[in-house]
């Protein structure tokens, strides 16, 4: 029998790169939609380099095709011009070819005003224009009569790339031993180690959850607060090598000078109008994924640390096959 089959649109990506991987290793036959030449793809996954705008190219190029991940992230400064427009490029290749229509989804639908534990049936009650857009998007996906589709719905995520609070804020100063955190340090917060929630779009796909027509499901991921997530980089930091002569310093944002300045900058601007997620507890309830697919393999956290340190250049040993495989054990 030929192996089921997934296009991954926006393949290039942080997510649609781990998308490819954890597909292929799962044995599926991966069609990697880029727009530039692709990293090296694992057996199984073959580049496509169709442009989104072109359905019926893409339809023809996966043509068979169970699952269509929708792993396109516009600029974040873009989203009010581009979200919706190219996520409804991805919903009709996905309805062309009568496959799975697969979304990594957010808590940005919640807004500032949301409970501690976020579920399926949480209202959603959006305080930011990228609340809004995700809000009318999950919709629009329920409502087209020809797709079926799933949401799966994670906290920030650190792994397997760069373009998150983790890496672009927390451990940006790393190598000097400061870390910067922006929001109180008791407040959980909900964190997916992006491979993990790669996977989990895959046990989703083999059992084909859209039963229902569109559904939603949490990934529960990691939750931590502030202090211990900055505890567990320290550790994870120290096991690789990196000891600060002076100790560990740690920081906040200035949020008062990001919002000074996003009169200016529109990625400033763009930043402090979300800065409410690290202050607001929240964490997802995972139940109803697990109810569906059963356990998901789940990278304990130390070890998804060292592995996501490593992929970003810290540690002694960073470039080191040897150092890279002894932290993915």
């Amino acid at each position: 029998m030929n192996p089921r089959s997934v296009l991954v649109l926006g393949a290039n990506g942080r997510f649609g790169s781990a998308a490819v991987q954890a597909f292929a290793l799962a044995g599926w036959r991966v069609l990697a939609q880029v727009r530039r030449d692709p990293a090296p793809l694992p057996a199984g996954a073959t580049a496509v380099r169709t442009v989104l705008a072109d359905t019926e190219g893409l339809a023809a190029a996966a043509r068979g095709a169970d699952a269509v991940v929708y792993a396109v992230n516009p600029a974040y400064t873009a989203w009010s011009a581009d979200l919706l427009p190219m996520a409804r490029q991805g919903m009709a290749v996905a309805e062309r070819l009568g496959a799975l229509f697969m979304l990594p989804g957010n808590v940005y639908n919640f807004g500032e005003s949301m409970p501690a534990l976020l579920r399926e049936d949480t209202p959603e009650r959006p305080t930011t224009i990228k609340g809004m857009l995700r809000c009318e998007l999950e919709a629009e996906m329920a409502e087209r009569p020809a797709l079926r589709s799933v949401v799966i719905r994670a906290g920030d995520f650190f792994g397997s790339g760069r373009g998150s609070w983790f890496d672009e804020v927390i451990v940006r100063s790393l190598a000097s031993g400061r870390l910067t955190y922006g929001g109180p340090l008791d407040a959980p917060h909900a964190w997916a180690y992006v491979p993990d929630l790669a996977r989990a779009f895959v046990a989703v796909a083999e059992r084909d959850v859209g039963v229902a027509r569109h559904r939603r499901l949490h990934f529960e991921g990691h939750t931590l607060t502030g202090a211990e997530l900055l505890q567990a980089v320290q550790q994870a930091a120290e096991s690789l090598g990196v000891r600060p002569p002076r100790g560990w310093k740690r920081g906040a944002m200035p949020w008062g000078v990001i919002r000074l300045g996003g009169l200016l900058v529109p990625m400033w601007r763009e930043i402090a109008e979300m800065a409410y997620l690290l202050r607001v507890p929240h964490a997802l309830d995972g139940r109803a994924l697990l109810d569906a697919v059963g356990p998901l393999p789940a990278t304990p956290l130390p070890q998804a640390l060292r592995a996501t340190l490593l992929a970003l250049g810290h540690g002694a040993s960073a470039t080191s096959p040897a150092a890279s495989a002894a932290a993915a054990r």
